[in-house]
């Protein structure tokens, strides 16, 4: 019996080997699947979401940079406008997507810097449901004042403003939007001016408020804001930027004008969902930055009032979001604003 029960040790020998070659069979293709998909990604076509309206800056941006990426990886990207509840919605579906890349998002300060401060109850978990890829570029905002209102330069309007406290309002493109943090940061940077929040539903009524003396003065992107300046319809006063912008050279900013340390102004970067495997990650970054180095596609850009920010990696781009939630919360904080 005892010979029945003893196996020959190279027998034993055998089946050990037989077992760890069996274990070892999937996991040869578990190691090798990032880069395989790296290798074949794109396979098939792209959507690059975007959380706002058709025609709005952030579609401008997703589409000219959609149709360079387009070409640059030979696969084609849609853009898809689904936009609702401050960028809410979008984000939250990208968030829920497929982690393999062919989801993404076009993100916007106030989609992942201050709608997580504004909303109580966020259908996306702004620090950890996305894989950044990479930033596109910065909009810088504009300060405008009507015409009618007796001022030259951010100097003068301040006098103005603090000599009769209450009697001014400047308009917003809604509670909590990026124009409505960038009027309440000036008036904190200079101590606290009583200008009274006028908010609408969107630049475009904000901006028919501005030139209808409905409101006095008003923060808004460039985009929009610089073909009334450039038409004389409204008064640019300063740049809501560190640095001019390239399309206004001569119009100073905030900072030049003293307004210490005011910079308010959104942003676009691309993000993928959480997991999406690091070879296509830095496959796509790549991807964005040689398209940032066209000079055709910055052009287009700079022509929209939009300065391109080519040569970031997916690191610097999570360290910059992350910079802008730390920046915008007590800001947020400090108006009372929020939507739930």
């Amino acid at each position: 019996m005892e010979h029945h029960r003893r196996r020959p040790a190279s027998v034993l020998a055998a089946i050990l080997a037989s077992v760890l070659a069996a274990l070892a069979l999937p996991l040869t293709p578990l190691f090798g699947v990032s880069a395989y998909a790296a290798d074949q990604f794109p396979s098939r076509p792209v959507e690059m979401i975007i959380p706002f309206a058709a025609g709005g800056p952030t579609d401008i941006v997703g589409r000219i940079m959609s149709a360079k990426m387009s070409e640059l990886l030979g696969q084609t990207f849609i853009v898809v406008d689904r936009g609702g509840a401050g960028g809410t919605l979008g984000t939250g579906d990208v968030a829920k997507a497929a982690p393999d890349g062919y989801t993404l998002l076009m993100s916007t300060v106030s989609t992942n810097a201050i709608n997580p401060g504004l909303y109580r109850h966020l259908p996306y978990d702004p620090e950890h449901a996305f894989a950044p890829i990479g930033r596109v570029g910065v909009t810088p905002t504009i300060l405008m004042t009507n015409l009618s209102l007796p001022v030259t330069d951010v100097k003068s309007l301040v006098a103005l403003l603090k000599a009769n406290p209450g009697k001014y309002s400047y308009g917003s493109s809604g509670v909590g939007s990026i124009l409505h943090l960038c009027g309440e940061e000036f008036k904190a940077d200079l101590g606290g001016l009583d200008i009274v929040h006028v908010p609408y539903k969107g630049s475009a009524p904000m901006d028919l408020g501005l030139l209808g003396g409905e409101v006095s003065l008003a923060f808004d992107a460039t985009p929009t804001a610089m073909p009334l300046a450039l038409a004389g319809k409204v008064r640019a006063l300063g740049a809501g930027m560190a640095t001019r912008i390239p399309a206004m050279p001569n119009l100073p900013t905030l900072q030049e004008q003293g307004v210490k340390g005011f910079e308010c102004y959104t942003w676009n970067a691309i993000l993928a969902p959480a997991g999406t495997p690091k070879p296509v990650v830095d496959k796509l970054n790549v991807a964005i930055n040689k398209a940032l180095a066209d000079p055709k596609v910055s052009a287009a850009l700079v022509k929209a009032g939009i300065n391109p920010t080519p040569g970031s990696t997916p690191e610097s781009t999570a360290q910059f979001i992350n910079a802008e939630l730390k920046k915008w919360a007590p800001i947020i904080k400090a108006s009372g604003a929020h939507l739930d």
